[in-house]
């Protein structure tokens, strides 16, 4: 069961993201998680290794290692639970893996530990999570920009996500975010992110902490008018972030985004109208054209000869 949600997720999802799934970063990943499988399990290598079962068997696994993989499985399935993308249930599967890895490693000779562990250091500090590239109606800000586009028009309400490159949940939750930016983006509502990670002065001032360890990442905030009227998660007195679930029928229920919506479209067409009457008001307005003078001539002319007759 640990392993039959992010498959079957995975599954569903294969035509949307077979192309980041080939990118180095994954590939590479997926070569470090079955690294201890691949020494155990192929011939010629595995003979050399030392082995705690009963038969000697030194090409399979023994009860310690399933062990070690059975509590994997189980850490994996309850951090499943909680993960709303196909990108989270294989980024899980992948740390973890990880992780087991340099606990099989170490227990089975110290000098393959330190190896391992070496090259996950070496590959966490070059290789990065790609990002997501894909459509969106969100505004970059800096820390130069937010609070210029914050306060610009009082009318504007704006939803921001503050959020950190380096974050995972940043980096799974991003294609949720546009989502959302596509279906709701309006005059009267916008979408922005802010980078706290590269900009710590708007991490101090709006008091979302860019710390590991915060459990703040990504914060979802509400703006109209230039301040805070609700975010997510919230914290409590002791800066603890709340506990909270970033999928997006959370995010529309919690931020009553269609009600939200309905309200913005009444601004934009009121922009509409106004931006038309200007359009309007640039024109000198059209005077009719007066007859000409001949024309007033020759029907006086013509009254003169019809007297004449008579």
């Amino acid at each position: 069961m640990a392993l039959l949600t992010p498959l079957l997720a995975f599954l569903y999802h294969l035509p949307h993201v077979y192309k980041w799934l080939l990118r180095p970063y994954y590939v590479a990943s997926l070569f470090m998680s079955v690294a201890f499988l691949a020494i155990r399990k192929t011939p010629g290598v595995c003979d050399h290794l030392s082995t705690q079962r009963e038969d000697g068997n030194p090409c399979d696994f023994d009860w310690r290692e399933v062990e070690i993989l059975m509590f994997l499985s189980a850490i994996v399935m309850m951090k499943n639970r909680r993960a709303i993308t196909v990108e989270q249930h294989v980024g899980n599967i992948i740390l973890f893996s990880k992780v087991a890895n340099v606990l099989l490693f170490f227990r089975l000779d110290i000098r393959l530990g330190l190896l391992y562990l070496t090259l996950c250091i070496v590959f966490l500090m070059t290789c990065k999570p790609p990002l997501y590239m894909g459509p969106e109606y969100i505004k970059y800000f800096s820390d130069k920009t937010i609070d210029d586009e914050l306060e610009r028009d009082g009318r504007v309400t704006w939803i921001v996500e503050f959020f950190a490159n380096w974050s995972p949940e940043c980096q799974s939750f991003a294609s949720v975010y546009a989502d959302l930016s596509l279906k709701y983006n309006c005059a009267g509502l916008k979408f922005g992110k802010v980078d706290i990670g590269r900009y710590g002065e708007v991490s101090k001032k709006y008091k979302v902490s860019a710390s590991p360890l915060s459990k703040q990442l990504p914060s979802l905030v509400i703006f109209q008018g230039g301040k805070e009227v609700m975010r997510r998660p919230q914290v409590d007195k002791k800066g603890r972030a709340v506990s909270w679930t970033f999928t997006e029928e959370n995010i529309i229920r919690e931020f009553n985004l269609n009600e939200l919506y309905q309200k913005s479209k009444k601004l934009s067409k009121t922009k509409g109208a106004a931006a038309d009457k200007a359009a309007l008001s640039q024109f000198p307005p059209v005077l009719e054209e007066e007859e000409p003078e001949q024309e007033v001539v020759g029907a006086q002319e013509e009254d003169l000869e019809t007297k004449k007759d008579k």
